[in-house]
């Protein structure tokens, strides 16, 4: 069986393209969502997903219409052929039931898993670069910006029980309870 696909992002844009489209193509069922594809739960597609069955072909106008990236679109069509159930993109002339359709795919995965790769060399680059120069990557620590001294009065004020944490935040420049706690009162604690 064909199952059609459509979707559009907006309520005023139209379906008239996909629908024809798919008509030619003979879909028996057709599911419609009129959301983002960015959107992960996509409640048509969800259904179209369960309903099919193996053997069954699921057809798309255009590529952009069944993913939201060329990842998310290999992941779904993989999960389908996990499934045993074939996909059809009438733009692209993209037919998965066809040795040509699962090289072109296949063909697809392999450039975006490439992609990823020179994504992760590149950070990697970057990384090391930054460390050479002395830098180190993430958020710089709250406490390295206070004086020592600060810390070690916060810690005779707590320690006294004269004043709330709050006074002693201000009294010392602590701006988070939670730096005041790691710093100061468990510190006590150790």
């Amino acid at each position: 069986m064909k199952i059609g696909y459509m979707r559009i992002s907006k309520g005023e844009q139209t379906t008239d393209l996909q629908e024809d489209a798919l008509a030619s193509a003979q879909c028996e069922k057709t599911f419609r969502d009129v959301m983002s594809g960015a959107k992960d739960e996509r409640p048509q597609f969800l259904e179209m997903v369960k309903f099919a069955r193996p053997g069954d072909t699921i057809v798309v106008w255009r590529l952009d219409r069944l993913g939201r990236s060329l990842k998310h679109l290999i992941e779904t069509v993989m999960d389908l052929q996990a499934r045993r159930i074939n996909f059809l993109s009438l733009t692209e002339s993209i037919d998965t039931s066809t040795p040509g359709g699962k090289f072109t795919f296949h063909l697809f995965g392999a450039l975006a898993e490439m992609e990823r790769d020179i994504i992760r060399q590149r950070t990697q680059a970057g990384l090391e670069a930054a460390r050479a120069r002395g830098r180190i990557g993430g958020r710089p620590k709250a406490i390295q910006s206070m004086d020592p001294k600060k810390v070690q009065r916060a810690k005779e004020l707590y320690a006294k029980k004269e004043m709330t944490v709050p006074d002693i935040m201000k009294l010392t420049g602590f701006k988070s309870k939670d730096t005041f706690y790691k710093y100061v009162v468990n510190a006590e604690r150790e």
